[in-house]
């Protein structure tokens, strides 16, 4: 972008941010996540430090909080509230602290002062400062925006959690978090969902809510808590010389104080700590949006002082957000194995729940009509865990009017062929069977994990390989020598010598493994299992290998293949569609005289199956099998496996790290095995 379309960009972020905070810190009225905004604040604050002659006084960079809400009594912090930097990586955390060495040996009084951290969990609540004369509680305010707060000293009476007088009669000024668990929020929601009353969005709008409110009744209905990490002043007493000590004193004093801290002596233990807290986060009773970071020693706390708005001693250290927001730089069709056309968002690079996303599909022509997507507009992007990335919002707000309209192709973008929209779907696709796109997306089908598992031959080389016209169809993978390969860029005497014998060792392949390989449409992994398992309900004949394949299969009628408990009207159409294309047979027959041998398993009868009849779902990393070894063991003892979570999943088998099935399953009260538990079923 030129300077003037960064500054055209900058005033509209700011206007939507602005907007975005009156909402929510005035009105209390959220329109979007926390994540959401945070992600449009990130970008503004990216192209003000890119442009800071851009950046004006009253930017909403240059905030803390929101305004006071007016029906409250205003007060005047005694000391102003601060807002820490945040980083979303460890090398920005590293670069952080490079910063503070640097300028910690530039101080002479502190140059010599050993660096150690206090990592403390980062509350998703709502920040409180507390003023006690004597040991008595006598004002209880919100942040506001950092110098004036809101009086809510009535409503933080209700918190059984804050002491109401200190264990010691000093007066000071004490910091913390006021927050609502996830148990009281869902009951508050159900409540006000029966009432017809609009839900809280999360536990930390509810516990904003529940301060805000005039009557302290309605708070102390709420069962809000309270966890305390601060002391901003004391007017009588030593202040403690750590951060550590300071935690401690707050314990003595008789705040909550969260027991999940720790003294880090580098930052690698910071960020063991951090990864620690990314994986127990979604287990605790209240929302945590990240770990701060905080240097122990108040003596360079002190010395290293303040920004304009945040301490330069600390860090926030965020959990990459699930919902951020980015830009649509493009849209680009590409076409499947089916011949389907899936148009797919190119975007601005963005982090989102681990991991670095610029191409986020739009599924077909349908869901791009129903979420108005066009090329320049700036959407929200979900991804949770392992979850695909899913654009669900278009901010129509942020639009310039340069933003242009997507039409699908009218012919395919690969070959140049027609495309038709079938009746009573929704896809577009590619009437062309020899487009190469399709025959390149089969043949990367055909040699993938799941089917012959052909080491070496990854997406580049197979298409390498077409474009050298060495490979049409999935047959003439098996004819391939090592005098093809050598010449080839890429490769050497070597690696052509491994591809062969990879290729060779990959002739021999299990049945189920087979039929996924073959890419038949709306047949997956699961289905060939099934297959096998009932070859005998399927046909009179003893099917043992690729010849009674190929002579077979193509007896087998729709409604036979229907009779397979598992397999649907569209699975048996696509079945005995393909095994009676004259075609398919002649590519099979190829493939038998090339020397490739199917194995149809010999299965144990079904009363000695140990898993006979159970779902499972598999998340997380396993430590004594692949994921792929586990399936095979389930499905041969019988049981099923299942890559989503419902109420008819049996178990969960979950190792190191689960993602979101792990929740789901807590959440429908699915049996949670673990590694042991599953050794033990199938010993």
């Amino acid at each position: 972008m030129d300077k003037n379309e960064v500054k055209k960009r900058i005033a509209k972020l700011s206007q939507e941010i602005n907007r975005l905070r009156y909402e929510y810190h005035v009105l209390d009225k959220p329109e979007v996540t926390d994540e959401v905004y945070q992600s449009l604040m990130s970008e503004l604050k990216g192209l003000e430090e890119q442009f800071p002659d851009l950046r004006s006084p009253d930017s909403p960079s240059q905030r803390i909080g929101g305004a006071p809400l007016a029906k409250f009594k205003k007060v005047r912090h005694a000391v102003r509230q601060w807002s820490f930097d945040d980083v979303f990586s460890f090398e920005d955390l590293q670069k952080w602290e490079e910063k503070v060495r640097r300028m910690k040996e530039k101080i002479p009084a502190i140059a010599k002062e050993k660096l150690e951290y206090v990592t403390e969990i980062k509350i998703d609540g709502l920040k409180i400062i507390l003023t006690y004369e004597n040991g008595l509680f006598v004002q209880g305010a919100t942040r506001g925006d950092g110098v004036i707060g809101e009086d809510v000293t009535e409503n933080l009476k209700t918190i059984y959690s804050l002491p109401l007088k200190l264990s010691e009669n000093i007066s000071g000024v004490f910091v913390g978090e006021c927050w609502l668990s996830k148990r009281e929020l869902k009951r508050i929601n159900d409540v006000r969902a029966k009432k017809g009353e609009p839900l809280f969005a999360n536990s930390r709008n509810a516990a904003a809510g529940s301060i805000r409110q005039l009557d302290p009744k309605i708070a102390a209905s709420r069962h809000l808590d309270s966890f305390i990490y601060d002391i901003d002043l004391l007017t009588d007493g030593k202040f403690p010389e750590t951060q550590m000590k300071e935690l401690d004193q707050l314990k003595k004093l008789g705040f909550n104080v969260n027991p999940e801290h720790k003294l880090c002596k580098t930052i690698k233990e910071v960020e063991n700590f951090y990864q620690e807290w990314i994986h127990k986060k979604d287990k605790q009773n209240y929302g945590i949006d990240g770990v701060v970071i905080k240097i122990n020693s108040r003596k360079i706390q002190e010395a290293l002082g303040y920004t304009g708005k945040s301490p330069r001693w600390g860090v926030a250290y965020k959990f990459s957000p699930e919902r951020v927001t980015t830009v649509v730089e493009d849209i680009k069709v590409q076409v499947g194995r089916t011949g389907a056309l899936t148009p797919v968002a190119h975007l601005r690079p963005v982090l989102v729940a681990g991991s670095t996303v610029s191409r986020a599909t739009l599924h077909n022509e349908d869901e791009i009509k129903r979420l108005d997507i066009r090329i320049g507009d700036t959407i929200v992007l979900h991804k949770a865990g392992d979850v695909i990335p899913e654009v669900v919002e278009v901010l129509k707000n942020l639009r310039t009017g340069k933003e242009r309209v997507f039409h699908m192709p009218k012919t395919c973008p690969i070959c140049g062929g027609p495309v038709m929209r079938k009746p009573g779907e929704a896809a577009t696709y590619c009437l062309n069977k020899k487009c190469f796109a399709i025959e390149r997306e089969n043949i990367i089908h055909f040699v993938s994990k799941k089917g012959f598992d052909i080491e070496g031959l990854g997406e580049k080389i197979v298409e390498q390989l077409m474009n050298e016209g060495l490979i049409s169809d999935v047959a003439e993978i098996f004819e391939l020598t090592k005098g093809d390969l050598e010449p080839l860029e890429r490769f050497a005497e070597k690696s052509a010598q491994n591809l062969v014998e990879a290729i060779e060792k990959s002739k021999t392949i299990e049945f189920a493994k087979f039929l996924f390989a073959l890419g038949v449409r709306h047949v997956g992994e699961e289905t060939g299992v099934l297959i096998e398992r009932n070859l005998d309900l399927l046909s009179a004949k003893k099917i043992k290998n690729l010849s009674d394949i190929i002579r077979y299969f193509s007896e087998i009628k729709p409604e036979d293949w229907g009779r397979v408990k598992g397999i649907g009207e569209k699975s048996a159409e696509s079945l005995f569609e393909w095994f009676n294309d004259k075609k398919n047979l002649e590519l099979l027959e190829k493939m038998q005289e090339l020397g490739v041998k199917v194995i149809v398993a010999e299965l144990p009868k079904e009363e000695k199956m140990k898993l006979k009849g159970l779902t499972f779902v598999l998340t997380g990393e396993l430590e004594n099998f692949t994921r792929d070894e586990a399936k095979d063991i389930i499905r041969k003892e019988g049981g099923n496996v299942s890559s989503s979570v419902s109420k008819q999943t049996n178990f969960v088998l979950a190792g190191e790290n689960p993602g979101s099935k792990y929740d789901k399953a807590k959440k429908l009260g699915v049996k949670i095995i673990d590694e042991e538990e599953f050794k033990k079923m199938i010993k």
